[in-house]
C-alpha cells in the first residue's frame, strides 16, 4: 500500500475540496491519462486495486505513472464509543482529488488497449473520469 514514510503530524483535520487542479492537470509522462473529472478522497486501496486492474489488462506491456500519492491521514474511531474523548486514531490515508488532475498514465501500448485498462481502472475509483491523450501525439 502506498503511504508516506513519516510525517511530520500524526493526525490531520479533515478540510475542504475545492476550485480546480492548479497542477497535475496535463499529461506529462506518457501518451494517454485518466482524468478527474470531480473532487474527492482517493484511499491508498483503491490507488493499488485501480494499479492491479491496469496492468493485468496490459499483460504488463507499456509503462504504468501513478500521478497522484495518498499523503493525507485520516482518523476513525473504534465502533460503539461514545461521543468526545478525542479524535479516533489513524485509519488509513488518502490523495485528496481537485477536478482536472491527472491520476495514472499509461504509454507503451496500443490507444484501444490504453482505452479499456483506464476504464478498468476508473470502475475502481470513486470519482467521475475522462479518458484523454496527449495532445501532441500522432497516431502511426
Amino acid at each position: 500500500m502506498l503511504q508516506p514514510k513519516r510525517t511530520k503530524y500524526r493526525k490531520q483535520q479533515k478540510g475542504r475540496i475545492k476550485g480546480v487542479a492548479q497542477r497535475g492537470a496535463t499529461i506529462s509522462h506518457g501518451t494517454y491519462g485518466l482524468k478527474s473529472l470531480d473532487e474527492g478522497m482517493i484511499t491508498n486501496r483503491q490507488i493499488e486495486s485501480a494499479r492491479i486492474a491496469m496492468t493485468r489488462y496490459m499483460k504488463r506491456e507499456g509503462k504504468v505513472w501513478i500521478r497522484i500519492f495518498p499523503d493525507k491521514p485520516v482518523t476513525k474511531k473504534p465502533q460503539e464509543v461514545r461521543m468526545g474523548k478525542g479524535k479516533g486514531g489513524l485509519s488509513h490515508y488518502v490523495a485528496v482529488i481537485h477536478p482536472g488532475r491527472i491520476l495514472f498514465e499509461i504509454d507503451g501500448v496500443k490507444r484501444a488497449v490504453a482505452d479499456e485498462a483506464l476504464r478498468l481502472a476508473a470502475q475502481k475509483l470513486p470519482v467521475q473520469t475522462k479518458f484523454i491523450v496527449r495532445n501532441d501525439y500522432v497516431e502511426l
